[in-house]
């Protein structure tokens, strides 16, 4: 449960690949041993800290809004834990799976 997100608002996160086979930018933190999903609260937070991320440079990242409980529950099913990010990276809030 987050502290700092309350109902169902949109999420701002990185997406990459072709349109139908999208999906959310994965990124491991070595020091936790965690996989993670960088999420931000506004879309102008998302776009200042989407070059801190590696990704696949052919599978075309970008920002989109997605609803909490859908990413939520995506990131469960799939053993990742959301990090809610300020434009610098700096964390926020750490949602496990």
């Amino acid at each position: 449960m987050s502290k700092i997100i309350e109902g169902n608002p949109w999420i701002w996160v990185i997406v990459q690949g072709d349109i139908g086979k999208e999906q959310y930018l994965g990124q491991y933190d070595p020091k936790d041993n965690v996989s993670f999903i960088p999420g931000f609260l506004t879309k102008d937070e998302a776009l200042k800290g989407f070059h801190l991320f590696a990704h696949e440079k052919e599978k075309k990242p970008e920002v989109q809004a997605v609803r909490f409980k859908e990413l939520s529950k995506d990131a469960r099913t799939n053993g990742f834990a959301i990090f809610i990010l300020d434009d610098e990276g700096n964390l926020k809030e750490k949602i496990e799976p």
